[in-house]
Protein backbone atom coordinates (compact mmCIF):
# COMPACT_ATOMS: atom_id res chain seq x y z
CA UNK A 1 0.00 0.00 0.00
CA UNK A 2 1.77 3.00 -1.30
CA UNK A 3 2.20 6.73 1.24
CA UNK A 4 0.18 8.00 -1.90
CA UNK A 5 -2.74 6.12 -1.28
CA UNK A 6 -3.20 6.29 2.23
CA UNK A 7 -2.81 10.21 1.74
CA UNK A 8 -6.18 9.97 0.02
CA UNK A 9 -7.78 7.63 2.55
CA UNK A 10 -6.91 10.12 5.18
CA UNK A 11 -8.06 12.77 3.19
CA UNK A 12 -11.43 10.77 2.57
CA UNK A 13 -11.50 10.25 6.20
CA UNK A 14 -11.02 14.12 7.03
CA UNK A 15 -13.09 15.55 4.77
CA UNK A 16 -16.42 13.12 5.45
CA UNK A 17 -15.61 13.37 9.34
CA UNK A 18 -15.95 17.33 8.82
CA UNK A 19 -18.90 16.46 6.36
CA UNK A 20 -20.54 14.36 8.74
CA UNK A 21 -20.85 16.44 11.88
CA UNK A 22 -21.45 19.93 10.25
CA UNK A 23 -22.99 18.79 7.07
CA UNK A 24 -20.62 19.87 4.12
CA UNK A 25 -17.03 20.25 3.22
CA UNK A 26 -16.32 16.81 1.68
CA UNK A 27 -16.39 17.68 -1.91
CA UNK A 28 -14.54 21.27 -1.34
CA UNK A 29 -11.85 19.61 0.47
CA UNK A 30 -11.08 16.43 -1.77
CA UNK A 31 -11.73 18.64 -4.94
CA UNK A 32 -9.40 21.08 -3.57
CA UNK A 33 -6.75 18.22 -3.47
CA UNK A 34 -7.60 16.54 -6.34
CA UNK A 35 -6.67 20.12 -7.97
CA UNK A 36 -3.39 20.36 -6.25
CA UNK A 37 -2.41 17.60 -7.53
CA UNK A 38 -3.11 18.41 -11.00
CA UNK A 39 -6.60 17.09 -11.95
CA UNK A 40 -8.61 18.94 -14.57
CA UNK A 41 -12.00 20.26 -12.69
CA UNK A 42 -14.22 18.04 -14.75
CA UNK A 43 -11.84 14.62 -13.54
CA UNK A 44 -11.78 15.68 -10.31
CA UNK A 45 -15.22 16.86 -9.51
CA UNK A 46 -15.99 12.85 -11.27
CA UNK A 47 -13.78 11.68 -9.70
CA UNK A 48 -14.98 13.17 -5.83
CA UNK A 49 -18.62 12.13 -6.75
CA UNK A 50 -17.63 8.86 -7.55
CA UNK A 51 -16.46 8.19 -4.01
CA UNK A 52 -19.24 9.80 -2.38
CA UNK A 53 -21.50 7.34 -4.09
CA UNK A 54 -19.91 5.33 -1.25
CA UNK A 55 -19.52 7.54 1.51
CA UNK A 56 -22.76 9.51 1.28
CA UNK A 57 -24.16 5.84 1.06
CA UNK A 58 -22.72 4.75 4.55
CA UNK A 59 -23.72 8.54 6.18
CA UNK A 60 -26.90 8.74 4.94
CA UNK A 61 -27.49 5.10 7.25
CA UNK A 62 -25.53 6.44 9.90
CA UNK A 63 -27.47 9.49 10.14
CA UNK A 64 -30.62 7.86 10.02
CA UNK A 65 -29.73 5.37 12.61
CA UNK A 66 -29.07 8.21 14.68
CA UNK A 67 -32.28 10.20 14.41
CA UNK A 68 -30.67 12.57 12.49
CA UNK A 69 -33.07 12.37 9.47
CA UNK A 70 -36.38 14.19 9.04
CA UNK A 71 -38.21 12.77 6.23
CA UNK A 72 -40.35 15.54 4.81
CA UNK A 73 -36.99 17.64 4.42
CA UNK A 74 -35.03 14.51 2.83
CA UNK A 75 -38.01 13.90 0.30
CA UNK A 76 -38.36 18.19 -0.59
CA UNK A 77 -34.63 17.70 -1.26
CA UNK A 78 -34.23 14.45 -2.96
CA UNK A 79 -35.88 15.10 -6.52
CA UNK A 80 -34.48 18.57 -7.89
CA UNK A 81 -31.21 17.52 -6.23
CA UNK A 82 -31.17 14.87 -8.25
CA UNK A 83 -32.40 17.06 -11.36
CA UNK A 84 -29.70 19.61 -10.73
CA UNK A 85 -26.85 17.33 -10.13
CA UNK A 86 -27.59 15.74 -13.48
CA UNK A 87 -27.67 19.15 -15.28
CA UNK A 88 -24.49 20.13 -13.29
CA UNK A 89 -22.36 17.59 -14.45
CA UNK A 90 -23.62 17.33 -18.09
CA UNK A 91 -22.65 21.38 -18.33
CA UNK A 92 -18.98 20.78 -15.99
CA UNK A 93 -18.46 17.88 -19.20
CA UNK A 94 -18.27 20.76 -21.52
CA UNK A 95 -17.66 24.08 -19.83
CA UNK A 96 -15.75 25.33 -16.99
CA UNK A 97 -17.86 26.39 -13.96
CA UNK A 98 -15.52 28.25 -12.62
CA UNK A 99 -16.46 31.63 -13.12
CA UNK A 100 -19.72 31.05 -10.78
CA UNK A 101 -17.89 30.28 -7.78
CA UNK A 102 -17.36 33.98 -6.68
CA UNK A 103 -20.75 34.86 -6.63
CA UNK A 104 -21.61 31.09 -4.64
CA UNK A 105 -18.90 32.38 -2.24
CA UNK A 106 -20.06 35.86 -1.39
CA UNK A 107 -23.35 34.08 -0.72
CA UNK A 108 -22.41 31.74 1.40
CA UNK A 109 -20.08 34.59 3.47
CA UNK A 110 -23.61 36.26 4.06
CA UNK A 111 -24.94 32.67 5.21
CA UNK A 112 -22.03 31.68 7.47
CA UNK A 113 -22.19 35.53 9.34
CA UNK A 114 -26.14 35.11 9.76
CA UNK A 115 -25.42 31.38 10.75
CA UNK A 116 -23.02 32.41 13.60
CA UNK A 117 -25.12 34.90 15.01
CA UNK A 118 -27.44 33.02 15.65
CA UNK A 119 -25.50 30.15 17.17
CA UNK A 120 -25.34 32.82 20.04
CA UNK A 121 -28.93 33.84 20.57
CA UNK A 122 -32.26 32.33 21.39
CA UNK A 123 -34.34 31.10 18.11
CA UNK A 124 -35.88 28.75 18.68
CA UNK A 125 -36.30 26.33 15.51
CA UNK A 126 -38.57 25.86 13.10
CA UNK A 127 -39.68 23.78 10.38
CA UNK A 128 -38.88 25.17 7.30
CA UNK A 129 -41.64 23.39 4.70
CA UNK A 130 -41.05 26.75 1.52
CA UNK A 131 -38.31 27.07 -1.33
CA UNK A 132 -36.73 23.93 -0.21
CA UNK A 133 -37.17 21.90 -3.67
CA UNK A 134 -35.51 24.94 -5.67
CA UNK A 135 -32.66 25.24 -3.07
CA UNK A 136 -32.18 21.74 -3.34
CA UNK A 137 -32.10 21.97 -7.54
CA UNK A 138 -29.28 25.21 -7.22
CA UNK A 139 -27.42 23.75 -4.55
CA UNK A 140 -27.25 20.26 -6.67
CA UNK A 141 -26.02 22.03 -9.62
CA UNK A 142 -23.69 23.96 -8.04
CA UNK A 143 -22.14 20.92 -6.41
CA UNK A 144 -21.34 19.65 -9.34
CA UNK A 145 -20.09 22.28 -11.46
CA UNK A 146 -17.60 23.26 -8.76
CA UNK A 147 -17.19 19.76 -6.99
CA UNK A 148 -18.70 20.54 -3.68
CA UNK A 149 -21.31 23.08 -2.52
CA UNK A 150 -24.70 20.58 -1.73
CA UNK A 151 -23.97 21.24 2.08
CA UNK A 152 -22.50 25.10 2.49
CA UNK A 153 -25.50 25.83 0.34
CA UNK A 154 -28.30 23.96 1.41
CA UNK A 155 -27.67 23.06 4.68
CA UNK A 156 -26.00 26.65 6.09
CA UNK A 157 -29.23 28.27 4.16
CA UNK A 158 -31.86 26.07 5.88
CA UNK A 159 -30.15 26.77 8.72
CA UNK A 160 -29.74 30.47 8.82
CA UNK A 161 -33.44 30.43 8.22
CA UNK A 162 -34.26 28.42 11.53
CA UNK A 163 -34.33 24.74 10.91
CA UNK A 164 -33.14 22.27 13.30
CA UNK A 165 -29.59 21.96 13.47
CA UNK A 166 -29.30 18.25 13.68
CA UNK A 167 -32.28 17.28 11.31
CA UNK A 168 -30.67 19.49 9.14
CA UNK A 169 -26.75 18.41 8.52
CA UNK A 170 -29.11 14.80 8.56
CA UNK A 171 -31.04 15.28 5.82
CA UNK A 172 -28.89 16.75 3.44
CA UNK A 173 -26.53 14.15 4.12
CA UNK A 174 -29.22 11.74 3.15
CA UNK A 175 -30.36 13.21 -0.08
CA UNK A 176 -26.72 13.59 -0.61
CA UNK A 177 -26.37 10.10 -1.57
CA UNK A 178 -28.90 10.67 -4.62
CA UNK A 179 -27.41 13.72 -5.50
CA UNK A 180 -24.07 12.64 -5.57
CA UNK A 181 -25.39 9.03 -7.66
CA UNK A 182 -27.09 11.51 -10.54
CA UNK A 183 -24.15 13.55 -10.67
CA UNK A 184 -21.31 10.47 -10.62
CA UNK A 185 -23.78 8.70 -13.61
CA UNK A 186 -24.01 11.71 -15.87
CA UNK A 187 -19.97 12.05 -14.92
CA UNK A 188 -19.45 8.60 -16.61
CA UNK A 189 -21.67 8.80 -19.53
CA UNK A 190 -19.80 11.77 -20.79
CA UNK A 191 -16.27 11.59 -19.31
CA UNK A 192 -15.74 8.13 -18.59
CA UNK A 193 -13.99 7.07 -15.28
CA UNK A 194 -10.38 6.62 -14.34
CA UNK A 195 -8.33 6.96 -11.21
CA UNK A 196 -9.71 4.50 -9.75
CA UNK A 197 -7.03 4.49 -6.68
CA UNK A 198 -7.95 7.89 -5.62
CA UNK A 199 -11.61 7.02 -6.07
CA UNK A 200 -10.66 4.06 -3.81
CA UNK A 201 -8.52 6.02 -1.31
CA UNK A 202 -11.27 8.32 -0.96
CA UNK A 203 -13.94 6.14 -0.45
CA UNK A 204 -12.36 4.07 1.88
CA UNK A 205 -11.54 6.82 4.05
CA UNK A 206 -14.90 8.67 3.82
CA UNK A 207 -16.75 5.21 4.54
CA UNK A 208 -14.69 4.69 7.91
CA UNK A 209 -15.26 8.14 9.17
CA UNK A 210 -19.17 8.45 8.20
CA UNK A 211 -20.42 7.01 11.05
CA UNK A 212 -17.89 9.14 13.74
CA UNK A 213 -19.57 12.13 11.85
CA UNK A 214 -23.26 10.75 12.56
CA UNK A 215 -22.68 10.22 15.65
CA UNK A 216 -21.08 13.28 16.56
CA UNK A 217 -23.89 15.33 14.42
CA UNK A 218 -26.35 13.19 17.23
CA UNK A 219 -24.49 14.04 20.50
CA UNK A 220 -22.72 17.86 20.06
CA UNK A 221 -24.35 20.91 21.98
CA UNK A 222 -26.43 22.80 19.71
CA UNK A 223 -24.44 26.37 20.15
CA UNK A 224 -21.30 25.01 19.52
CA UNK A 225 -22.01 22.89 16.51
CA UNK A 226 -24.50 25.87 14.58
CA UNK A 227 -21.36 28.17 15.28
CA UNK A 228 -19.10 25.68 13.87
CA UNK A 229 -21.18 25.30 10.33
CA UNK A 230 -21.37 29.31 10.33
CA UNK A 231 -17.29 29.15 10.94
CA UNK A 232 -16.72 26.48 8.56
CA UNK A 233 -18.83 28.30 6.18
CA UNK A 234 -17.21 31.44 6.42
CA UNK A 235 -13.56 30.29 6.20
CA UNK A 236 -14.49 28.27 3.02
CA UNK A 237 -15.86 31.06 1.39
CA UNK A 238 -13.29 33.70 2.06
CA UNK A 239 -11.31 31.19 0.72
CA UNK A 240 -12.59 30.90 -2.48
CA UNK A 241 -13.23 34.42 -2.76
CA UNK A 242 -9.46 34.86 -2.09
CA UNK A 243 -8.35 32.09 -4.58
CA UNK A 244 -11.17 33.29 -7.69
CA UNK A 245 -10.22 37.10 -7.00
CA UNK A 246 -6.50 37.31 -6.25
Amino acid sequence: MSIEFLLYVAAGFAAQLIDGTLGMAYGVTATTLLLTLGLPPGVASATVHAAECMTTGVSAVSHHAFGNVRADLFRRLVVPGVVGAAIGAYILSSIPGDAMKPWVAAYLLVMGIVIVTKAFREFPPRVVTTHVAPLGFVGALVDALGGGGWGPIVASTLIARGSDVRQTVGSVNAAEFFVTASASITFVLMLGLSHWDVIAGLALGGMLAAPIGAWACARLPVTPLMAGVGVLVVVLSLRTLWSTLF
